[in-house]
């Protein structure tokens, strides 16, 4: 009896990423509506939204690493989604803690740490999401804050939190390309024995 397996058909999730960043959005909408509650309650805020990315990337982003690992297609079609899919879950949440270091004002959460003319700095407070994106990028890259210092329990927490994801996505993604590898060379050795017999 012959088993017949199928598996899902995973073309759309990666659609689905970018909603992530929908609960932002919405408190970035309740910041300007009702601005004393949110300054009443920003770390609340902060701390349920550091939380939130953590739950949604380890729940839903790795497993779909996992399931694009262990799809039927050619190996080589099969690396290439799970590139692609690695990268835009990297700009995702990469764009996610930016995004959160810029809600929050991220010269209230960080302190630039070096020394430079008040003209240069008054440049960057002008450029605060740029600024956030830069802090986000490497953080996730675990380059390391030499020059912005967080200045708050939940910055330290939300800088903590996006080292650690981006070393264990790091983890992930190569262990699901050596998986994916590895079942590879597995199906041809079997299908080779199954030639010989």
């Amino acid at each position: 009896m012959t088993k017949i397996t199928t598996t899902p058909n995973l073309n759309w999730m990666p659609l689905l990423l970018p909603l992530l960043l929908a609960p932002l959005f919405g408190e970035w909408a309740w910041r300007d509506h009702s601005p004393l509650f949110f300054a009443e309650n920003r770390e609340a805020f902060l701390f349920a939204d550091i939380v939130y990315i953590v739950l949604v990337r380890l729940m839903l982003l790795d497993v779909m690493l996992f399931l694009f690992s262990r799809s039927p297609h050619p190996i080589h079609a099969t690396l290439i989604r799970i590139v692609g899919l690695y990268l835009e879950i990297t700009v995702v949440t990469i764009t996610y803690f930016a995004l959160l270091f810029y809600l929050f004002d991220v010269f209230q959460l960080f302190h630039f740490n070096a020394s430079v003319g008040a003209e240069k700095l008054a440049a960057i407070r002008e450029h605060g999401f740029l600024t956030a994106l830069y802090i986000s990028t490497i953080i996730f890259t675990t380059l390391g804050l030499g020059d912005w210092v967080p200045q708050t329990l939940n910055a330290m927490l939300g800088v903590s939190v996006e080292a650690i994801l981006g070393v264990v996505q790091s983890g992930v993604f190569m262990a699901i390309v050596i998986y994916a590898h590895q079942h590879k060379l597995t199906r041809m050795a079997q299908a080779e024995r199954d030639h010989v017999s």
